[in-house]
């Protein structure tokens, strides 16, 4: 895939004809394959081939490229089965905001998008999440093996600055701050992470073997003693004492988790403000994709979150299920 700016996109991008071809270049490489009964034989292209827009049944103009299966005869878009399913906003819109998603290294906050974009709150916002679910990691990838790094971070304002009947409320230790343990491959660079409950052996080792092929991984982590209660899990487990200083021993560290937190707490304070506890995961998954592929362009990027859309929804009702002030 060629070099992508906003620039270049914006010339390659006229219309929304243009915005049709070009996701399906990302999720198709060419070769349309029909997500009603996954036919890859020739479908017919039933909207002219210069993407001049067509009448609906409505009167109305559109530039939706729409194709017809020649096996099941059933009508679809690049867009069908995937979360941009059914939306009304324009196609273009999409492609750029999902750009600045994957290229922008402290994330995008909705507000932004609604001032730029002209759109409204709500649609800037469900807009974002729906992209964040299309970032979220494969539910086929392998669990992590060999050297695996594995800390814990709380997400959340400080006590000290409520309001002073506020303050002291909640538990773990007078906080009501949310625990994330996050486990980054020193192999593969690739990073998970994890809102859990607490920060205990127990709901540590739940998170832990959903990810990790615990035979096949050496766990690397600081003192906490609720690693040392299940490293008998892994094939070996190695720790720095951080209370004495000790922050590198050999190949043992937990900079790389570190490094991850750093990036995740100041886009976190600097773009987004405030994050609820209900969509935390969303945004890790946004991060975690972000770092994980820290390594290639913004092209590539893009090119791989175009590969994996297909098969994802995200309906409205459910990250509105419960109220919250994200950004």
């Amino acid at each position: 895939m060629e070099a992508l700016s906003i620039i270049a996109l914006a010339d390659k991008l006229r219309t929304d004809a243009d915005a049709y071809e070009f996701l399906e270049d990302l999720r198709w490489n060419g070769k349309p394959v029909c997500p009603h009964c996954g036919s890859v034989r020739k479908h017919y292209f039933l909207t002219p081939a210069n993407g001049a827009s067509r009448k609906t049944r409505t009167g109305t103009a559109s530039e939706r490229r729409v194709w017809k299966c020649a096996d099941c005869r059933k009508q679809f878009s690049v867009l069908t089965g995937t979360l941009l399913h059914g939306s009304k906003i324009p196609l273009r819109k999409w492609v750029f905001v999902i750009f600045e998603m994957c290229s922008s290294k402290n994330g995008v906050s909705a507000r932004e998008i609604e001032r730029k974009y002209n759109l409204t709150p709500k649609s800037a916002w469900f807009m974002l999440h729906r992209i964040r679910e299309g970032m979220k990691r494969d539910p086929m990838a392998g669990l992590l093996s060999g050297r695996i790094v594995a800390d814990e971070t709380w997400i959340g304002g400080k006590p000290s600055n409520r309001h002073g009947h506020k303050r002291g409320q909640g538990g773990q230790g007078q906080t009501d701050k949310t625990p994330v343990l996050s486990l980054v491959s020193r192999e593969t660079g690739e990073v998970r992470s994890r809102v859990v409950a607490d920060v205990r052996g127990n709901s540590l080792r739940a998170v832990i073997a959903e990810q990790v092929d615990a035979k096949a991984t050496h766990l690397h982590t600081d003192s906490a003693g609720s690693y040392a209660k299940i490293a008998g899990d892994f094939a070996s487990h190695s720790a720095v004492d951080h209370h004495i200083g000790e922050y590198v021993r050999g190949d043992v560290s937990t900079n790389q988790a570190e490094a991850y937190f750093s990036q995740l707490k100041r886009s976190i304070d600097g773009t987004h403000h405030s994050v609820s506890r209900e969509h935390l995961d969303r945004y890790l998954a946004e991060f975690d994709f972000r770092f994980s592929t820290r390594k290639i362009s913004d092209s590539e990027r893009m090119e791989m979150f175009g590969r994996q859309v297909g098969g994802r929804r995200l309906p409205y009702r459910i990250p509105t299920q419960r109220s919250s002030s994200d950004s």
